[in-house]
């Protein structure tokens, strides 16, 4: 049972927006524990994992770490549970990945030191920290207890919550920590070097639906125009859903953005309080496994090249295996009109294999048309 320090560290962190993904090897089982105990647990805890045989951390990192219990293996535990917690929080919620493994006293007497390194990866800052503690002081499950409070204690410091205790360490027992932070355009940066999947700018006025699911209208943006404004305003009206805007920095066909091209973009939508995402994946399935369970707003002309075999190279069956992975998933796509080669086309006017009748869902042209496109702006602005 928590004690009453400790109960309210924990009830501080759970009345921060901040949402957490925990990976978890090797000890601080306590600090999971008083996560999940004390009432509010599902404000903070969107995911927790412990790795425990060398198979799962093997798994969870796709690769064979050098040491498993390391200050880089801590590190790697936090940004992916970092990336993991973008794809479940809501769009502008803060988000912190944490990391831990130790080795802690075990039934058989260790060689090596008992020691253990955590690490949280926020937006703007990646911090690390190891300690070793002194062999023969404690049994495992108080290793573990002062393993949980200095997990805590850094977990609450991502929230921006102040500890009032200190875990009962000595004075050899110093923890020894490492802080990087990061600006705007590092992080971009970060993005385009496919370290982070991707980074929430939540202009949008006033308070998100209360869902877990996105509807997300992505383009170019270039430029952002009152179509795109529209049109995700209607498909909001539809399916239930936090409305977004997402950007790919990374094209299929040409040459990714640059950080200031980004920016320059994202300007656009603050200008117009609506949240945009910059993600690095072009391709919907890729985008559809970044944001599972989501309606993606497309032009009646996307879905035609979606169900076009052409774009798979001239193969039907990998065409359908890729958008029921899509379904799978629980992603649909909201189809609008779109005015192509002096035609208005619909959904109705494509054909739709029947496997992916209800992936697909209409915008009535009565709800939604509207003849303008960013090509056409940047044609008429000499862009």
């Amino acid at each position: 049972m928590a004690d009453g320090r400790i109960r309210a560290l924990v009830e501080a962190i759970h009345a921060t927006p901040t949402q957490a993904v925990l990976y978890l090897s090797g000890g601080a089982s306590q600090a999971l524990g008083y996560l999940m105990s004390i009432p509010g647990a599902s404000n903070t805890v969107l995911e927790a994992i412990v790795p425990y045989s060398r198979t799962s951390m093997i798994q969870l990192l796709s690769k064979i770490p050098t040491q498993f219990v390391s200050k880089q293996t801590a590190e790697d535990m936090a940004l992916l549970a970092y990336n993991r917690a973008l794809k479940l929080s809501k769009p502008g919620l803060s988000v912190v990945g944490v990391g831990f493994t130790g080795s802690l006293a075990s039934t058989r007497p260790k060689q090596g030191d008992h020691r253990f390194y955590f690490s949280t990866r926020t937006s703007d800052r990646l911090w690390v920290s190891s300690v070793t503690l002194s062999k023969g002081l404690r049994t495992r499950e108080q290793e573990d207890k002062v393993s949980s409070h200095f997990l805590l204690k850094a977990i609450a410091d991502a929230c921006k919550v102040s500890a009032t205790f200190h875990p009962d360490v000595n004075e050899t027992e110093v923890p020894d920590e490492c802080e990087k932070l990061f600006d705007e355009d590092e992080e971009l940066q970060q993005l385009l070097n496919g370290e982070i999947c991707m980074k929430v700018y939540p202009f949008s006025e006033g308070h998100a639906p209360n869902s877990e699911r996105k509807i997300i209208l992505s383009g170019s943006f270039n430029p952002l125009h009152d179509g795109h404004l529209k049109l995700l305003e209607v498909a909001t009206r539809i399916s239930e859903g936090v409305p977004c805007f997402e950007i790919s920095a990374i094209n299929a066909d040409k040459p990714p953005l640059t950080v200031p091209q980004i920016k320059e973009r994202v300007e656009q939508f603050e200008r117009a309080g609506k949240t945009v995402i910059i993600s690095n994946q072009p391709y919907f399935y890729k985008k559809a496994e970044l944001f599972p369970g989501s309606a993606f707003v497309i032009g009646a002309d996307t879905a035609a090249r979606l169900v076009n075999p052409k774009y798979y190279g001239g193969d039907h069956n990998k065409m359908l295996e890729i958008l029921i992975g899509c379904k799978e998933i629980g992603c649909t796509f909201l189809v609008g009109g779109r005015n192509v080669d002096g035609l208005f086309q619909v959904l109705e006017d494509l054909d739709i294999p029947p496997e992916l009748q209800d992936l697909f869902i209409s915008i009535p042209e009565e709800k939604f048309r509207m003849d303008i496109s960013s090509t056409e702006i940047r044609r008429k602005l000499g862009m």
